[in-house]
């Protein structure tokens, strides 16, 4: 169907591809792999015609039906949900128009034997044949669908795009690409704005889509779900496995095993060659023998050993300045866009140094959170302020939008140091894997994991002692998610945190909010207290509890036994609220009681070790015993403190 021959990518003398070979048939699920900056990206935009390559081409059939969804998008902001999604059946509208004039055309010629007429006659046919099949259901009815189907309510459809964040304005563009029914599905990082119900929904549409698909994801499960075949770029080449995503692991790590004993052995073949030609170089009777080995070396097919992914971030946050004891306070918050609630009641307060998880379904209001905090958005009700010294840093959903295209990787982060760290930029740049010639690139060509890595990148300019980060995660693969975490966990300012990674947030956050039916409610003691109160397992089951709509007509049936219920569980929160400060605060007394024992202990081991006669020896031993069992008791009650 589809036939990459030859294709070359060069941007300003660094070669992305080079003489790419491999075809795409009817029926393909294939997962793109390969590091971030590997060319993934630039892959899926030349096959869809956004891109053209250097050098090479794209052969595919002039009526092919592609069906791309990119990273990133524009659109317009004033349409609604449910008319931005029926804009996929405009190419019906298309088909009705030429259908029309080619049955004008036919109507008033009466050559019915020339071959003009019948060419008419085989296009008519076609044409119609083609709207049939597209036609064959009801567009409103496919459109309203397919966006329940991803997370959207009915009664959001009316909604315009502009009251919309990021990720749900990605769902639109996912179901406008779904609704077109293409004969090739090219979807770049479908699932990073998803939520696991939405997901699961996907992957039950992509099981029954006919035709093939070109899918670049860092969700393992999601790519063993959906592909049955996996290509790789490395250093500018394919390799191509006709495996699962996992099968594609075991097979590689035999492969670069493989590579590698090659790399070693004719490594080995070129140091003797060269010892050859230094040692006889100068010898009248070795000349012949010397020049053939350097043309041997210069004919030699060098291998390229492929190094395995191991690099990283390595990262670590500037010293956060001190605040005030409260970093933000929320009071009587509301927020609605026109007559759609999104949450009101709000009453939390953030202390320093605390780490925050906002947990809940998509469109719950996690985001808009954020934005009220960083002052994107006025609230319609209460207020949302930040405490004595506090300086934010915020990272949204769309950070990587906010970036200068025509920048190059160096100069946005030159534009923006102040001070002393302006002689460290590209160490920075290094830590977030931006090395040599990546420097230099222009924002534009980077992948959506390397703009990610920049805005981070930026982040960190400035030493912050409140960190806003929305989704940080999204485009950041495995290792690289694991080594911010390590960042974050030894970060001494307060964060805000938004993620549906359970695994990232897992001992990364000290205490959850959760947002819920147009309210928000504190957990203490993290991510697994808080699953264990909720009595579920995982994020994913908190996502897939009943919507709203549920919710509020099980409220309707038992409203006083649900407010009784509430009313218990508000008076055991604070109870339990309460509880964990006199906990802490024995713990901190009894840790100070224990430093102040070692430091006598030390005292008289220090006394018995002197050779004094003016010393009361027997008294020593006896305070010493004293201060051992004493603290031996101590011990034993922090113990029992963190049992």
């Amino acid at each position: 169907m589809i036939s990459i021959n030859n294709l070359s990518v060069s941007f300003g003398g660094f070669t992305l591809f080079d003489q790419v070979n491999f075809h795409i048939n009817d029926k393909d699920r294939i997962g793109l792999v390969g590091r971030n900056g590997s060319g993934k990206t630039t892959l899926l935009k030349i096959i869809a015609g956004v891109l053209t390559p250097s050098s090479g081409n794209v052969q595919q059939p002039s009526d092919l039906n592609i069906g791309y969804l990119p990273q990133e998008m524009g659109y317009n902001k004033e349409v609604s949900v449910i008319d931005a999604a029926m804009e996929a059946f405009f190419h019906l509208k298309a088909l009705e128009r030429e259908i029309t004039q080619i049955n004008i055309q036919i109507s008033s010629r009466n050559d019915y034997e020339s071959d003009e007429y019948n060419k008419l006659i085989v296009g008519l046919n076609d044409l119609t044949e083609r709207y049939s099949l597209f036609s064959s259901s009801n567009p409103v009815a496919e459109s309203e669908k397919v966006l329940t189907g991803l997370g959207f309510k009915r009664e959001e459809f009316s909604r315009k795009r502009s009251e919309l964040s990021v990720g749900w304005n990605m769902r639109i563009e996912l179901a406008k690409v779904l609704l077109r029914n293409p004969d090739i599905l090219l979807l770049d990082e479908p699932t990073n704005h998803l939520d696991i119900e939405s997901i699961k929904w996907l992957e039950e549409y992509l099981g029954s889509y006919r035709g093939a698909l070109l899918l670049i994801s860092h969700d393992r499960r999601f790519l063993d779900s959906i592909t049955d075949r996996t290509v790789e770029i490395v250093l500018g080449n394919i390799h191509d496995y006709k495996v699962s995503y996992s099968k594609y692991k075991e097979l590689r790590k035999e492969r670069f095993e493989q590579q590698r004993a090659a790399f070693e052995n004719q490594q080995r073949m070129i140091d003797k060659t060269e010892e050859f030609i230094e040692r006889f170089r100068y010898k009248a009777t070795k000349s012949n023998q010397v020049q053939s080995r350097i043309k041997q070396l210069e004919k030699l097919d060098r291998i390229e050993i492929e190094e395995d992914d191991n690099s990283a971030l390595h990262l670590k946050f500037p010293p956060a300045p001190r605040s005030g004891q409260v970093a933000v306070t929320a009071k009587n918050l509301a927020m609605s866009y026109g007559q759609k609630k999104i949450f009101s009641g709000v009453d939390l307060v953030v202390e320093r140094g605390e780490k925050i998880a906002l947990l809940g379904k998509n469109g719950e209001g996690k985001t808009t959170f954020m934005r009220l905090l960083t002052r994107e958005l006025t609230p319609v009700g209460g207020s949302i302020t930040l405490g004595h010294n506090v300086s934010m840093g915020y990272y949204a959903q769309n950070q990587d939008e906010l970036l200068d295209t025509e920048d190059t990787v160096f100069g946005t982060l030159d534009k923006v140091a102040v001070g002393d760290v302006r002689k460290n930029l590209r160490d920075i740049l290094g830590a977030f894997l931006f090395r040599g010639e990546d420097v230099d690139k222009k924002v534009k060509v980077l992948s959506g994991g390397e703009k990610a890595r920049l805005a981070m990148a930026k982040l960190i300019l400035k030493p912050y002692n409140l960190l806003a980060l929305d989704e940080p995660t999204n485009h950041m693969d495995i290792t690289s998610k694991d080594i911010l975490k390590r960042a974050l966990q030894s970060y001494q300012g307060t964060l805000v945190l938004v993620s549906h990674d359970r695994d990232f947030l897992d001992g990364l956050a000290d205490k959850v909010y959760e947002f819920k039916d147009g309210s928000v409610k504190e957990y203490l003691g993290g991510l697994t207290g808080f699953l264990e109160r909720k009595n579920i397992s995982s994020i994913e089951q908190l996502e897939q509890e009943p919507n709203q709509e549920g919710a509020q007509s099980k409220i309707a049936e038992n409203t006083t036994q649900v407010k009784t219920e509430a009313a218990v569980s508000y008076q055991q929160q604070k109870e339990i609220e309460r509880e964990a400060k006199r906990k802490k605060a024995r713990i901190e007394k009894c840790e100070e009681e224990i430093s102040a024992l070692e430091e006598r202990i030390s005292e008289k081991e220090e006394l018995l070790s002197v050779n004094d006669n003016n010393l009361s020896l027997p008294r020593i031993l006896e305070e010493y015993a004293k201060l051992k069992e004493a603290l031996d008791d101590k011990l034993q009650e922090w113990e029992s403190l963190h049992g």
